[in-house]
């Protein structure tokens, strides 16, 4: 089976204050966003991998996303929200710039997180690490049961959970700098009785068509 692990589109626009938007900022696809998901879809459709399932996170920007990507690629089907891909709470930082966190927490607190996947101790960030870890790990395991050759399936949530599906994928005992991804980019897993290969991580679509044309 074809496992595709992407992240929801942009959630600002180019007029707006980019601030650390986690599962309590509830905030929707900008246009731009739209167009990733858009975009994300036409690769799908592209490369001729319909979805026999597509599931989301519970969040507005993952929900969209998800739709849009069903509609541009032809699937029919309902797409399944799963509470389990959640983003992080990041508690205190969430709403806030980097220079406001800077301010209080130092540059290093930021820099720990989006480069070692470090969280920062007594900011109210949930769920812990070992519930994040344990969330991707029981995602990752329920829908590569199905090991047919011809099975796709496309997951939209969001960077802070995906860091850990990368952990588990490459077999790293924490989330490297590697695992981050980006808005609108999406990732690849084969999947066979042999085990799982990484096949792509953190492509813009156009370079995922690339990265997977036959």
């Amino acid at each position: 089976m074809l496992l595709i692990l992407a992240r929801h589109g942009n959630t600002f626009g180019p007029d707006d204050t980019p601030v650390w938007v986690g599962a309590n900022e509830d905030l929707p696809l900008v246009e731009k966003g739209l167009e990733q998901s858009r975009a994300m879809g036409e690769a799908l459709r592209t490369l001729n991998q319909l979805p026999d399932r597509i599931i989301a996170g519970p969040l507005k920007r993952t929900r969209t996303g998800a739709r849009l990507v069903g509609e541009i690629c032809g699937f029919t089907g309902e797409v399944e929200i799963d509470d389990r891909l959640r983003e992080i709470d990041y508690g205190v930082w969430g709403g806030k710039t980097d220079a406001e966190i800077a301010e209080s927490w130092g540059e290093s607190a930021i820099t720990d997180w989006r480069e070692r996947s470090i969280p920062p101790n007594g900011a109210g960030w949930s769920p812990t690490v070992e519930t994040l870890k344990a969330n991707a790990r029981s995602v990752l395991d329920s829908v590569t049961r199905d090991r047919d050759d011809d099975t796709v399936v496309f997951v939209l949530t969001s960077n802070g959970i995906l860091r850990y599906f990368h952990a588990l994928l490459a077999k790293d005992s924490a989330p490297s700098e590697e695992a981050k991804v980006k808005t609108g980019h999406m990732g690849a897993v084969r999947v066979t009785a042999d085990g799982r290969e990484l096949l792509a991580w953190n492509l813009s679509p156009e370079d995922f068509v690339k990265a997977l044309h036959p």
